[in-house]
């Protein structure tokens, strides 16, 4: 009995447990629900983790492009600087060259007047040989004296002043030479200073290295398929998305900026074309590239050896101007524009293309180093690239028999070179050879 009864409620408390069924769709759709919730909430934050790094990231950047600018200027002077200097040292030395191949023709007469101030015994003679402010204080002596033969006066005094000026000019020299090794030292300083400055920048955009090195080496592939800079950037814009991207950027500033001059009042244009490059967080042109005829520096301190229009040595003409610059020289942006190319390219050496809106580009060839990426916006005065030390021959270097650096630079318009010339800065420019 107790069997029994024990096996009844057991049977009792089995059928009173319902069986396992299937699992619950909407059940399963929540939980669904819930992780994509999660994650589009953790994407937001990812997001808004992202905006803040890339508004630091853009802070960063003005400063440091503002740096850069400031220090680019400073290099610049101090290059102009020592240029200056070291051509004041080469007139200084072929002016005493001169004096003392002149003072050689008449070492006759210099030992004629002293046997004469010897014969006198007013003072002990110098050595024919001695230094020219030896014999130069026995003259005076001998002028303030009247111990000279009135017959000898006159060639006397032309050795007097020939031999005063030669004392001044080894001071003029010495003086020079002092500065200029102060000028070099300050010019090594600054390009450390600036190459760090550089650096610092690619540390603070290290996160798109890997994409920019991507682009030079579509950039590369892209410059040996093309056969000249018109195609080259006309590929580069349709096949590279950085590239693209910057035309497309360049189109859109340039539609911002034609509606904004269209209600600006005069005043504001005014003031606007007056200071174009003032604004250091600008992301836009703040004026029309055509507006900038006359208000753009050189992209490098030197001297032009041939300009647009002229004889290329190959039968053709020049379609843009050459600069001969110092070796490991520094080359600045001269207008504000997004980086289309930066590569080698074919006999130009290292070619940097900036499209500058409306059309333009600014062409600079023959570059050693560069600093910039496709895609790239950079403002006037920004360095972008670097001078080699004219080893690697180009294009521009074999046409002139240059032994240093040449930097090529052509603006285009609409596919097409024009003359540049007049878009310089008359204060910036220098003529043919000097």
């Amino acid at each position: 009995m107790p069997a029994a009864f024990a096996l009844a409620v057991l049977a009792s408390g089995a059928a009173a447990e319902p069986a396992p069924g299937p699992q619950d769709p909407l059940t399963g759709k929540k939980v669904e629900l819930r992780g994509v919730e999660e994650g589009l909430r953790n994407l937001t934050e990812e997001k808004r983790k992202l905006d803040q790094g890339l508004e630091r990231i853009e802070t960063e950047r003005s400063r440091l492009a503002q740096v850069l600018i400031e220090a680019a200027a400073k290099l610049r002077d101090t290059e102009k600087q020592t240029a200056e200097i070291e051509s004041e040292l080469q007139k200084i030395d072929g002016r005493e060259e001169t004096l003392r191949a002149s003072l050689h023709a008449r070492r006759a007469l210099i030992g004629e007047v002293l046997l004469v101030l010897q014969r006198m015994n007013r003072r002990p003679p110098p050595a024919v040989l001695a230094e020219p402010e030896d014999i130069l204080k026995a003259l005076r002596a001998a002028m303030t004296m009247g111990a000279v033969l009135p017959q000898m006066r006159g060639e006397t005094l032309k050795l007097q002043n020939d031999l005063s000026e030669l004392v001044q000019l080894r001071e003029a020299a010495h003086n020079q030479r002092a500065a200029l090794a102060h000028r070099r030292d300050e010019l090594t300083l600054q390009r450390a200073n600036l190459e760090q400055m550089i650096e610092d920048r690619r540390a603070a955009s290290r996160q798109i290295t890997s994409e920019r090195a991507a682009q030079e080496e579509r950039a590369r592939k892209l410059a040996e398929q093309a056969t000249s800079i018109k195609e080259l950037i006309a590929r580069m814009e349709k096949e590279s998305e950085a590239a693209r991207l910057g035309a497309q950027a360049a189109r859109e500033a340039e539609a911002r900026r034609e509606a904004a001059d269209a209600q600006a009042s005069r005043e504001q244009r005014a003031k606007a074309l007056a200071q174009p490059f003032r604004d250091p967080a600008r992301l836009a042109p703040a004026v029309g590239f055509a507006d900038l005829k006359g208000k753009l520096q050189l992209p490098a301190v030197g001297y032009f050896v041939r300009r647009f229009g002229a004889q290329d040595g190959y039968g053709g003409v020049e379609r843009g101007d050459s600069l001969q610059v110092r070796e490991n020289g520094l080359v600045s942006a001269p207008c504000d524009g997004w980086v289309a190319y930066a590569g080698p390219y074919r006999s130009y050496g290292g070619l940097l293309i900036i499209n500058a809106g409306g059309g333009y580009y600014v062409v600079l060839a023959g570059v050693a180093r560069m600093n910039v990426g496709v895609g790239q916006f950079v403002l006037a005065g920004e360095p972008v690239a670097s001078m080699g030390d004219g080893s690697v021959k180009t294009a521009a270097t074999v046409a002139i028999g240059a032994k240093q650096p040449i930097l090529y630079v052509e603006i285009r318009k609409d596919g097409n070179s024009i003359d540049p010339s007049s878009w310089w800065a008359r204060s910036d420019t220098r003529k043919v050879g000097g």
